[in-house]
C-alpha cells in the first residue's frame, strides 16, 4: 500500500511538472481550428526579436507554473512576431507584412499587417503588446507593456473568467 501512495505521489508531480513545462504557443490557424471544436478565450503575444522587454516576459512572467497553467487552461496562446513574413489567414482575411525585406538581418522589418489590425492602443503600436479576444476572434482589449506574473494574474482573469461582461477594468482592478 505504501508502495502504491508513493507512486501515486510520483504520477502527480511528473503531472504537475509536465503541466508547467511552458506555455502551448499555437499559430493563429491553430487556434482557429481548435476553437471550432472547443472555444476558449484567445492570447497573442505580439513581439519583436529586438524587444527587451518581450524577452524579459518570455524568460519570467511566461515561465511561471501559475501563470503558464492558468493560460494553458483557460486560452488559445499565439505567439506572433510583429515583423515577421508569415501570411496569417483568421475568419477568410489574409494578412502579411508589405514591408518585409528578407536582406534586412537582425534589424526592424516593418510591421505585419495582422499586427496593424489587432494591437493598437491609441492609434500607437507598443512591444510587448498582448491582445485578448473572445471565442469569436473578437478583440477584447490589447493590453501594451510588459507586466510580471502577480500584474498580469489579474488582467488574466479578468478576461477569461468574463468578468469584463459585468465590471469594468477600473471596477475590477480598484484603479
Amino acid at each position: 500500500m505504501k508502495t502504491f501512495a508513493l507512486s501515486l505521489m510520483f504520477l502527480f508531480t511528473i503531472n504537475g511538472i509536465a503541466q508547467s513545462v511552458g506555455i502551448n504557443w499555437i499559430s493563429v490557424a491553430e487556434a482557429e481550428k481548435r476553437m471550432a471544436k472547443e472555444p476558449k478565450k484567445v492570447l497573442i503575444d505580439v513581439y519583436t526579436d529586438w524587444c527587451g522587454p518581450c524577452k524579459m516576459m518570455n524568460s519570467s512572467t511566461f515561465q511561471d507554473p501559475e501563470i503558464v497553467n492558468y493560460i494553458n487552461k483557460h486560452y488559445y496562446a499565439v505567439k506572433f512576431n510583429a515583423e515577421g513574413n508569415d501570411v496569417v489567414t483568421l475568419k477568410g482575411n489574409s494578412y502579411k507584412n508589405q514591408e518585409f525585406d528578407p536582406a534586412r538581418v537582425g534589424g526592424r522589418n516593418g510591421t505585419h499587417d495582422f499586427t496593424k489590425n489587432i494591437a493598437p492602443v491609441n492609434g500607437r503600436i507598443a512591444y510587448p503588446t498582448i491582445v485578448y479576444m473572445d471565442e469569436n476572434f473578437q478583440i477584447l482589449s490589447p493590453v501594451q507593456g510588459f507586466y510580471k506574473s502577480d500584474q498580469i494574474k489579474p488582467i488574466l482573469t479578468f478576461f477569461a473568467e468574463n468578468i469584463y461582461k459585468t465590471k469594468t477594468w477600473q471596477e475590477y482592478s480598484g484603479n
